[in-house]
């Protein structure tokens, strides 16, 4: 039987390229494909359309201030993702009082509509959006979604409480990663109604290179200044200190003189990214900032590159990322991928088998992973080939959507089962 699926986020792609949340779109555009019915709400923002139609999806956005304060989500809310923004925080309740609105109003016309109620509400973030959504657990199945920046928003004294009672009212909780799950499921949920699930990725759109005179590779070799056989080591990610791009630059020294031949890339934009410039001035002609890159370049600048790495961390407040996208989107191009063995990265990278494992906060064992892999690019295409396969047998939107799904049932079944007691 289809399931009716209400989305609550504040962050959704507002247009072709957008990098804010595109894994909540895939998320629904492969429960669309599967028969399921999705209807995501999302905050208004400056040239944001009230609605359309996203490959199915329905898309509606809701008003909760004057635009010039309407300042939660699309990556406005956190600076370095350690704190919340002024604004934001000002914003918040207004936020809340808008989202609760517009839930409380689609609800009422589902109960309406000619094929019934919604089924099961997720709020993705259980900061901000378990909040409002919590309080319609007495009419329908509700879910918080864990992504990793609201976990610490959530352990914060002054919102924990309200979490822990938000929590009390959901039938189900979704994590891409163990940790996550485990730190939210300890301030008031029962764990074994708690499901990780990781990420999936679009193996169409991600794939490896077909030749190394691939146009759209050549193109960003040229734009970066990278000679086509040059070996070219790749990270993609916000400039934040959960990233770990910090750890990573000052290390740089001993691979760039061993391997002069060796390019790094790292692509995004943030808070931290002049910092990073001025880090690694020393190697600027063999370090390059693109900034951020908007999705539909993003594939190219993959397959442009031989490694990818990620020496992600827990920044001091004690935020880390679940299962960042940019290590699915890595593996589905074939590239072998370094990455931090924290949160919910063991998940995709396989130490000897899809890329290297790496302790946090040590760049050092960054730079040897890198230097290893840089010694033996046969291998590293076979650790890539190896990632490929993984991607496109168990990572397809619609193998995580159909677990996702399975969440959903299971939520609903204790939801029914509340109401008969």
């Amino acid at each position: 039987m289809a399931l009716k699926i209400l989305f609550l986020t504040q962050t959704y792609p507002r247009f072709d390229g957008d990098t804010a949340g595109p894994f909540i779109r895939d998320l629904a555009r492969g429960l669309v494909r599967g028969g399921d019915e999705v209807t995501v709400l999302a905050p208004h923002a400056e040239g944001v359309k009230a609605s359309w139609d996203d490959d199915g999806v329905a898309v509606e956005t809701f008003r909760y201030a004057p635009e010039s304060l309407e300042l939660v989500g699309y990556s406005r809310s956190l600076k370095k993702d350690e704190g919340m923004r002024i604004g934001a925080a000002v914003s918040a309740p207004l936020y809340w009082w808008g989202a609760h609105r517009a839930l409380s109003r689609h609800l009422r016309q589902g109960q309406g509509q000619r094929h019934g109620s919604f089924d099961v509400l997720q709020a993705h973030w259980v900061v901000p959006n378990g909040l409002p959504a919590a309080s319609f657990g007495k009419r329908l199945a509700v879910l918080a979604g864990l992504h990793g920046s609201d976990v610490f928003m959530a352990e914060k004294l002054w919102l924990r409480g309200r979490v822990g009672k938000a929590l009390s009212r959901c039938q189900g909780l979704t994590g891409c990663s163990p940790e996550l799950v485990d730190r939210v499921a300890a301030l008031g949920f029962s764990r074994d109604d708690a499901r990780v699930i990781p990420y999936g990725v679009d193996v169409e759109l991600f794939h490896p290179v077909e030749s190394l005179e691939d146009e759209g590779r050549r193109q960003w070799r040229e734009q970066l200044g990278i000679p086509a056989d040059a070996p070219m080591i790749l990270s993609v990610g916000r400039m934040a200190t959960k990233k770990g791009f910090h750890v990573l630059v000052p290390a740089l020294g001993p691979l760039m003189e061993k391997h002069p031949e060796a390019h790094l890339v790292l692509a995004g934009g943030g808070d931290r990214l002049e910092e990073l410039r001025q880090a690694a001035r020393l190697w600027a002609d063999r370090v390059h900032f693109p900034g951020a890159v908007y999705r539909d370049t993003l594939p190219d600048l993959y397959r442009a590159a031989d490694l990818f790495i990620l020496p992600a961390v827990h920044d001091p407040a004690g935020n880390v990322d679940g299962l960042p996208n940019v290590i699915l989107e890595a593996m589905a191009t074939g590239l072998p991928v370094v990455a931090s063995a924290i949160s919910g990265i063991p998940l995709a990278v396989e130490e000897g088998v899809t890329g290297a494992l790496i302790p946090e906060q040590d760049g050092e064992a960054a730079v040897a992973a890198l230097d290893r892999l840089l010694q033996d690019l046969d291998r590293a295409r076979d650790l890539g080939a190896a990632g490929r396969r993984k991607a496109t047998s168990q990572l397809t939107w619609d193998a995580v959507a159909a677990r996702y799904r399975e969440a959903y049932v299971e939520a609903q079944e204790r939801f029914t089962a509340g109401r008969k007691r």
